[in-house]
C-alpha cells in the first residue's frame, strides 16, 4: 500500500472478550487496522511496537488500569501523542476528570454510547470525518 492508502492503525485495549470482538470486527469493517490487547500491559508494549494512531482504552483491566496506562503513555515521548479515547463503565464525573488531567482526548462511557458513536469519536480525531 502505498502512504496515502495506509489504514489507520487502531490498538483496541479491552479485557471483555465478547466486547472486544463487536468492536474489532465493527473497526474492521470500517476499514481500519485493528491490534486487540486484553490488559494494561500489553497495551503499553504494543503501542511502541504496533504504534497505533488511535487507542481505545478500557479503563478497568487486570495489572495495570487505563489511567495508568494513558499517564505511562502520555509521559512518554514516543508515545506522548498518540490519540487516546477512553472508553469505560465509570460514569462519575471524577474519572471523567481525573482521565482529562491526564491527557486523554476523549471519555466515553459505555452505557452511554453505541458503536457508531464510538467509530464516529474515532473518525473525529483521526481527522477523517
Amino acid at each position: 500500500m502505498n502512504g496515502s492508502g495506509q489504514k489507520k492503525k487502531i490498538l483496541l485495549v479491552e479485557d471483555e472478550m465478547a466486547l472486544s470482538a463487536v468492536y474489532r470486527s465493527r473497526l474492521e469493517l470500517e476499514g481500519f487496522d485493528v491490534r486487540e490487547v486484553h490488559n494494561g500491559e500489553d497495551a503499553l508494549s504494543a503501542t511502541v511496537e504496533y504504534r497505533p494512531d488511535l487507542i481505545l482504552l478500557d479503563a478497568m483491566m487486570p495489572k495495570i488500569s487505563g489511567f495508568d496506562v494513558l499517564d505511562i503513555l502520555r509521559n512518554t515521548p514516543e508515545t506522548a501523542n498518540v490519540r487516546i479515547i477512553m472508553l469505560t463503565a465509570l460514569s462519575q464525573p471524577k474519572d471523567k476528570e481525573r482521565a482529562e488531567s491526564l491527557g486523554v482526548d476523549d471519555y466515553l462511557v459505555k452505557s452511554q454510547v453505541v458503536i457508531s458513536d464510538v467509530v464516529s469519536r474515532i473518525k473525529y480525531h483521526l481527522g477523517l470525518a
